[in-house]
Formats: structure tokens, C-alpha cells, sequence
């Protein structure tokens, strides 16, 4: 399943009053949401105090850079059945051909001055608010799957219990910044409807940031009103509130309905991730360098039309790629090409000057076991190292996208706290020198009971919540739990724990309000 093909299906503390920014609740209750019924306190966004990992050469940039701007002025891409969309290009300069639009050299590169290099994506809870962009990172979770690995064993389709549940251990996780979208399909609403119940459950049950659905251009119209009802009217017109995923329909066409969110999205001054999906050597060359050339072109193309719409409106450079059997035609993932093309494709989003997309733990193992830990490991390292801003699928993937499985959740949630501390660097203050600590202990004694020792021990490695580290006695002494035993326990131990940050009575009155008139308006779609 493809990121379009699950949003096909469905993509997918409050400010006070309905037109006002007022906080929700006290700083003690904002405290207590942060703990995460005891977890720990939230980690912020991460601020990366290391360089990137690059593997092109200015050289190697620049041929890029000419091959997709010979694809944009030669191959063109395709505009499908949206006709204001091809008169905004003709308008704009661009040679339109029927439903294909051919790009003069440097046209889309000039529509996307104007598109902020840095923006922030406010969550109702300001102290959430996450930067997007520059040496920001921001995790979240999986998007898309219609199918769950529930907590009894069981692979059946989703529900909207299911939906609550994985926003809530998003919520509850440290190292999430971001709620997501659509976490899981919850196919038992229906297909018209299931939009509502989804974004209201992300400002309910949440106060981080969410995405909105991209499904159909109502549905974004519906994301924005209800944006409005929780932020207020004048803050959504003047700040970004939203991000929504615009995937490309690779190669080179963007579709009526991923057109038709964007316009809304762009409109309304909200954040796009234009994103080609790509499955290389299906949807895109087999080789890296042709894979990054047709990327840019999509991605310029996509992301410039966000500037016809809306100069200034943000937008995010983005890619998912990877790699298929060439035997059988299934995705793979955690292997060396998609990694070098999302080193190449953040050098190129860098030199574009747009926030970046990609990545996650990314796997194509149907259970949770050594190969889902191999894969996802491959591709969130690489997605680190690349600088990336926006991490999405950073939790819960399985199967290929197909599943969110709530024990990868928690084992992959584990890892994001790793990458967290990794991504601050090596601590050059005084403290982290350890001169005094070295002096105090001196040759051929150890560190354990020294004071720099006992003034850092807690805090100073990171202590996994999944991982087994005891004796082998120890082990088997406590049932001999395996990592996914373990994930299980402790999903099951914060989900009995969730409390839900406190949100604003009346904007919660008008957000059912809202929900209730839009469900009555229509009948039930399940197509």
C-alpha cells in the first residue's frame, strides 16, 4: 500500500472561546498532561547540534538540479482534470498542453521564493508547538495503514477505538512532537464521515499538532473550519495550524483530489508536504540519480503551485522513496539506495531552501521481530543523518504501511528517544569535559563512586524502556519476556494511565456542534 493508496482510503490546550487564544487550563494541568500519567516529562522538537551527512558534491548537485529542470522544460508534469489549476499556470508562464504543463527553466524556482524557509505549526497547547525547518526535527507517527496489529496478536482492519488509542500513546510518548494524521483507517465510519471523528480525536485527545485530511477538498474545508472553532479565526488566517500531505501520483501527475487539498490548504496559509511517493523501479529510474532528478521535478512543480496559490504559504520539500523486489514487485525497505536518495533529496531540499520530509522506522515485516527492527533502524537512521525536519512514519509501521502495530509503536517510540539524545551532540561545557572527574579518580581506580559520576549518573545515558539489559538469570527469573512482550506491557500500562489534556468546554461544544451538522448533511458513504 502506497502513501496515496492508504489516503485514498482515508487521510487523513485549546485556546479559549471560538475567536480568542486564551490557555486551557492552568500551568498545573499542563504539567500533569506532560507527565503522561507518570512517563516523564515531553521532549521537546529536536534541535540538531551536529551536521548533516551529505553524499553529493556540488557537482553532482548541479547535475541534478539541470536533469530535473530538463524533465520540467521537456517531459512536463500533469495537472489532472483541474482546470483553474492549468489557468494558473498559463497565467503564471508555464507552456499547458492539455492536462501537461511544461516549466520555462527557473520559473518554479522563482515562484518558491517565497515560501518560508522556517515556520512554526502551533498546537493548541502552546508549549507544543513545534518548528518546522532549519535544524528542527519533528517525529510523527504512522499514517495510513488500514490494517492493525492489535495488543491481543490479531491483524484485522481498524477501528476508530483504535484511532483514540494511537493518538493518545502519541500524545503520551516523550519523544513524539507531532499527533499525525491519519494513525491508523478507522474503516468502521464511514468513508464520508470518518474525516471528522478522526481530527476531532487528534484535538481531544492531544494537544500536540495534527495533520488535516486530504481526501477530498471538503474534507480540507472541513479540517480548516474546525481548526478555526479550536484556534480562532484571525490566529489560523495570520498562523500555520495544519500540515497535510500532498503525494504526488508518481510519475509526474498530481491528481484532482491532492490538487484540490492543496488549494484549500495553501488558501488558507496552511502547510503542504508535497511529497512524491515513489517505489524505484516501478514509479521512478532504478538508479538513485534518476530517481532524485524525477523527485525534484515533482517536488518543484507541486511545491511552486503552493506559491500560485498563496505566495508565502509554507511549504515542505518531500520524499518517500524506496525500492522494490525486482523478483516479486514488493516494496523493500531498509536497504542502501532509498537511504542515499533521502541524503541526496535533504541536500537538495537544503539548497531549495524548504523544510524537508522523509523517512521514519520503516519496515516490510508483517510482525514486529528482528527483520522490523533491522529495516526501521536502516531507514530512521538515515532519515537523522539526512537533517531531516519533518519525520513521518516514525512509529507503529509495519507490513509495509499496511498495519500500525502498537508494539512497534512503543519499541519504535523507544528508538525516537535515542535518535533524541544522539542529535545533541558531544557536550563540550565543563561539566561534560569530566576534568575534575578525571583528576578526582586518577590512574588505575574507576568512575562509579566519584563525584562528577554520582552529580550525572541519572542523566547521563539514555535508558531505553524496552530493552533487557539485566543478567540472564534475572531474565528468565521475570518470564523471559521478548522485546515485543515488553512493548506489549507497557502499551497496555499507558493506555490504562491516559488522561486527556484539558480542553476548552465551549470549544469542545462547538466542535461536536460542527460534527453533528456535517454528519446529518449527508448519508452514510462507505465507498
Amino acid at each position: 500500500m502506497t502513501e496515496n493508496a492508504a489516503a485514498d482510503q482515508e487521510t487523513a490546550g485549546g485556546r479559549r472561546g471560538r475567536g480568542g487564544r486564551g490557555a486551557s487550563g492552568g500551568a498545573a494541568a499542563r504539567r500533569a498532561a506532560r507527565a503522561g500519567g507518570g512517563l516523564g516529562p515531553q521532549m521537546p522538537y529536536i534541535t540538531r547540534k551536529m551536521g548533516f551527512y551529505e553524499v553529493l558534491d556540488e557537482e553532482g548537485l548541479a547535475l541534478i538540479e539541470r536533469n530535473a529542470d530538463t524533465v520540467l522544460e521537456e517531459t512536463g508534469i500533469i495537472f489532472r482534470d483541474d482546470a483553474e489549476v492549468l489557468s494558473m499556470w498559463k497565467d503564471a508562464g508555464a507552456d499547458v498542453r492539455g492536462e501537461r504543463v511544461h516549466f520555462p527553466r527557473g520559473l518554479c524556482r522563482a515562484l518558491l521564493k517565497t515560501a518560508p524557509q522556517v515556520f512554526t505549526q502551533h498546537a493548541r497547547n502552546p508549549e507544543r508547538s513545534v518548528q518546522i525547518g532549519g535544524k528542527a526535527t519533528v517525529f510523527a507517527p504512522v499514517y495510513g495503514p488500514p490494517f492493525v496489529r492489535d495488543l491481543d496478536g490479531n491483524r484485522r482492519y481498524a477501528t476508530l477505538e483504535d484511532f483514540r488509542n494511537f493518538v493518545k500513546l502519541a500524545y503520551m510518548a516523550p519523544s513524539i512532537h507531532h499527533s499525525g494524521g491519519t494513525v491508523c483507517e478507522p474503516v468502521d465510519v464511514p468513508v464520508n464521515k470518518r474525516h471528522l471523528d478522526m481530527i476531532y480525536a487528534h484535538i481531544r485527545y492531544s494537544d500536540k499538532p495534527f495533520m488535516g485530511s486530504v481526501t477530498a477538498p471538503e474534507r480540507a474545508e472541513d479540517t480548516v473550519a474546525m481548526a478555526r472553532i479550536l484556534f480562532g479565526e484571525d490566529f489560523v488566517e495570520q498562523n500555520t495550524v495544519l500540515t497535510s500531505l500532498i503525494n504526488a501520483n508518481s510519475p509526474m501527475v498530481f491528481d484532482e483530489t491532492m490538487l484540490g487539498a492543496a488549494k484549500v490548504y495553501a488558501r488558507n496559509n496552511q502547510a503542504c508536504i508535497v511529497t512524491p511517493f515513489i517505489l524505484a523501479g516501478a514509479m521512478s529510474p532504478v538508479t538513485v540519480a534518476g530517481t532524485l532528478t524525477q523527485v525534484l521535478a515533482e517536488v518543484l512543480a507541486g511545491a511552486a503551485f503552493t506559491q500560485l496559490v498563496r505566495p508565502g504559504a509554507p511549504v515542505l520539500f518531500g520524499t518517500f522513496a524506496s525500492s522494490i523486489s525486482m523478483q516479486s514487485g514488493a516494496p523493500t525497505f531498509g536497504t542502501p539506495e532509498p537511504s542515499l536518495v533521502s541524503y541526496g533529496a535533504a541536500q537538495l531540499a537544503r539548497r531549495l531552501g524548504l523544510p524537508f520530509r522523509t523517512g521514519g522506522s520503516l519496515c516490510a515485516s508483517k510482525v514486529p521481530d528482528a527483520q522490523a527492527a533491522y529495516e526501521s533502524a536502516n531507514t530512521l537512521n538515515s532519515t537523522v543523518l539526512a537533517g531531516t525536519n519533518f519525520v513521518l512514519h516514525a512509529a507503529g509501521w509495519l507490513e509495509g504501511g499496511l498495519a500500525s502495530c502498537y508494539e512497534k509503536f512503543m519499541m519504535d517510540v523507544d528508538q525516537l528517544g535515542m535518535q533524541q539524545k544522539f542529535c545533541e551532540g558531544v557536550d563540550l561545557s565543563e561539566n561534560g569535559q569530566a576534568m575534575d572527574a578525571i583528576r578526582q579518580v586518577g590512574p588505575g581506580s574507576h568512575f562509579l563512586g566519584c563525584d562528577h559520576t554520582q552529580a550525572n549518573f541519572q542523566t547521563a545515558f539514555y535508558r531505553s524502556s524496552i530493552a533487557d539489559n539485566n543478567s540472564f538469570e534475572q531474565w528468565q527469573a521475570e518470564g523471559e519476556k521478548t522485546a515485543p512482550q515488553r512493548a506489549n506491557q507497557l502499551a497496555r500500562q499507558w493506555l490504562d494511565s491516559y488522561e486527556a489534556p484539558p480542553l476548552d468546554a465551549g470549544i469542545d461544544e462547538g466542535l461536536r456542534d460542527f460534527i453533528a451538522r456535517k454528519k446529518a448533511s449527508m448519508p452514510d458513504a462507505f465507498t
